[in-house]
C-alpha cells in the first residue's frame, strides 16, 4: 500500500511524492486545504508523514489543528515541522503571524506538561527532535558556530540568551502516538 505523505503549505515548494496542499489555488496545489477548518477531506489513521514548513505561525486554531494531525496520522507516522523561533525579528516582522514558537511548545501535546490541556489525558506524540537553527538563508553560514551554542540547552538559551542573540528557526519532528 501506498504510503499517504502531506505538505501541508506548500507555497511554490511543490514535493515529488507527496499531497502538496495549499489554501490558495494560485499555487497549484495537489489539494486546496484551509488549516483552519477540520482536515475532512482525509481519514482517520491514513496519513504516513506530515511536512509543515513555516505554515502554523500563521493558523489561528492551532490546538483544533494538531488534534487534526493526531487523528488523521497513522500511529508512528512523523509530523516534521519547522517554524520561527519565538525572538526572531523575522517572527514579528510578518503582520500574517498570529503565534510564537519556543523548543517546549509541543510539550503541550504531552500529559502532564501543562495542567491546562484538557484533552492531553494522554501523550499525543513522542517529541523526536527539537533544533533551533541560528540563521537561514545567508545567515545560515554561521549555524555550524552558533548551532551547537543555541542547542547546548535550550531552557538556559530561552530563559537568558534568546534576546540576545535571536536565533531564526526551530525545526520539530513528532513521532505519533495512539
Amino acid at each position: 500500500m501506498k504510503e499517504l505523505k502531506l505538505h501541508l503549505g506548500c507555497g511554490n515548494d511543490y514535493r515529488k511524492g507527496y499531497v502538496n496542499c495549499d489554501m490558495s489555488k494560485e499555487v497549484n496545489p495537489d489539494k486546496v486545504v484551509d488549516l483552519e477548518k477540520p482536515l475532512k477531506m482525509f481519514k482517520d489513521n491514513s496519513v504516513d508523514e506530515i511536512v509543515a514548513n513555516h505554515v502554523l505561525e500563521h493558523i489561528q486554531n492551532f490546538i483544533p489543528l494538531i488534534h487534526e494531525f493526531h487523528r488523521i496520522c497513522k500511529k508512528g507516522a512523523k509530523i516534521k515541522i519547522k517554524v520561527p523561533f519565538y525572538s526572531s525579528w523575522g517572527q514579528f516582522n510578518d503582520p500574517t503571524h498570529v503565534r510564537s514558537f519556543t523548543p517546549f511548545t509541543f510539550g503541550y501535546f504531552r500529559k502532564g506538561n501543562y495542567s491546562h490541556e484538557v484533552s492531553a489525558n494522554k501523550d499525543m506524540f513522542d517529541i523526536s527532535k527539537v533544533k533551533i537553527n541560528y540563521g537561514v538563508g545567508a545567515s545560515s553560514k554561521l549555524n555550524w558556530l552558533m548551532n551547537p551554542i543555541v542547542n547546548f540547552h535550550h531552557a538556559l538559551y530561552c530563559r537568558f540568551f534568546a534576546w540576545i542573540l535571536p536565533s531564526s528557526e526551530l525545526e520539530f519532528e513528532l513521532i505519533v502516538i495512539k
